[in-house]
């Protein structure tokens, strides 16, 4: 069956958006905020935050652009400044969702964090690859102008290193893969924790790698630490099944692993074969997506009264949001569980697997599609 490939980075993934930010830190202000509510309806306190800074929210997390730094010919970090709500205490390789509004509609992807959590941080960065099939990674690479007021969503994600690091450590990377471990580094260096590390990473040429000049100063300065450049387009991808060639101890190493699908697949099978799969983290920016076929329907939400028409193909989620329903979300790519609402009648179809979902279940909006007529509990 043919597949369509969707790119999240560090892919993959958005979080639900808090409902109050900040109010378990801020109890007396969070009480001000419920009194003067009640006075200023239907103009809440968060809309008169709003007039006074951008960034002052308390129904949802918000970040200015800084600078938007390229660094490479087809990719660049968002450097980005956090409002209140926004924690630091973030683990490296965890991810953060972003929404841009474009053309009068908020666009969310997710994207590893770059920067390494530091107590009393101001700014956070993020590293986006612009990708052909990626509107946002694009606009983002291209066309995001410092100052551009973003809204933002919690980091989380299980790809992440932990404190201390263990003895030896095998980072695969590839491409854009090179982002969630590039925070991972990051803390390593300021944790002092750089011990045995081997880091393989793979790029159609030298001038395609990211951080390339941050990795040779790493390499540089700390003989813990050694990078294996391979450039795929003059020496061809790396053949995991000869891992050892490249490092004979691999197998006594804890692994992390991120790129391309087909470079993870081959990384799950060789660790598994070796008996050693517990060794292997893997964190996967792509998300595959059944061929689109079936006939749509019309999409009823029954608690907010409204409907529309659509194809067999468009995601439930962008169904609703079309009419103007702020549906429940997080990844947007059918990993985290944070869309599922009840189906109350009809069927709707997975877009990844292609099963279909009777009344009376719970689906994800994000990756499910109308299969005829159906009705949700939203």
């Amino acid at each position: 069956m043919a597949k369509n490939y969707i790119k999240i980075s560090a892919n993959v993934a958005d979080t639900v958006r808090p409902t109050i930010a900040g109010a378990k830190e801020n109890p007396g202000w969070h009480a001000v905020r419920n009194i003067v509510g009640r006075i200023t309806t239907p103009l809440l306190p968060d809309d008169y935050l709003k007039l006074a800074n951008p960034l002052w929210s308390a129904r949802e997390l918000r970040g200015r652009v800084l600078e938007v730094r390229r660094e490479t010919v087809d990719s660049a970090t968002l450097v980005i400044k956090p409002g209140w709500g926004f924690s630091f205490d973030y683990q490296p390789g965890q991810y953060i969702g972003i929404g841009v509004l474009i053309d009068g509609r908020w666009r969310w992807r997710s994207y590893s964090l770059t920067s390494s959590p530091v107590t009393g941080a101001r700014t956070i960065t993020i590293t986006v690859k612009a990708m052909p099939e990626g509107f946002l990674s694009t606009h983002l690479v291209g066309g995001l102008a410092p100052g551009t007021v973003v809204r933002l969503a919690a980091p989380q994600g299980n790809f992440v290193m932990p404190d201390p690091a263990p003895a030896s450590v095998l980072f695969l990377t590839a491409g854009s893969g090179i982002t969630p471990v590039m925070s991972m580094l990051r803390t390593l260096v300021r944790r002092e924790q750089i011990t045995d590390i081997v880091h393989l990473h793979s790029a159609p040429t030298e001038s395609d790698v990211m951080f390339g000049g941050e990795l040779a100063a790493l390499q540089e300065a700390h003989p813990g630490y050694r990078l294996q450049l391979r450039r795929t387009r003059t020496e061809g991808r790396l053949d995991l099944h000869r891992l050892g060639d490249e490092v004979p101890d691999w197998q006594d190493r804890q692994a992390w692993a991120c790129g391309p699908e087909a470079m993870l697949n081959d990384a799950e099978k060789v660790w598994a074969a070796a008996g050693v799969p517990g060794n292997l983290h893997l964190e996967r920016f792509a998300v595959s997506r059944a061929a689109p076929h079936g006939a749509g329907g019309t999409v009823t939400f029954e608690r907010s009264g409204k409907e529309i028409e659509v194809d067999g193909a468009t995601p439930l989620m962008d169904a609703g949001e079309k009419v103007g329903i702020r549906m429940p979300f997080g990844c947007r790519m059918g990993i985290c569980q944070s869309c599922v609402v009840g189906l109350v009648d009809g069927h709707v179809r997975d877009l990844r697997t292609g099963v279909e979902h009777d009344p009376g279940t719970r689906i994800q909006t994000c990756v499910s599609a109308a299969s005829g007529d159906c009705v949700l509990d939203v």
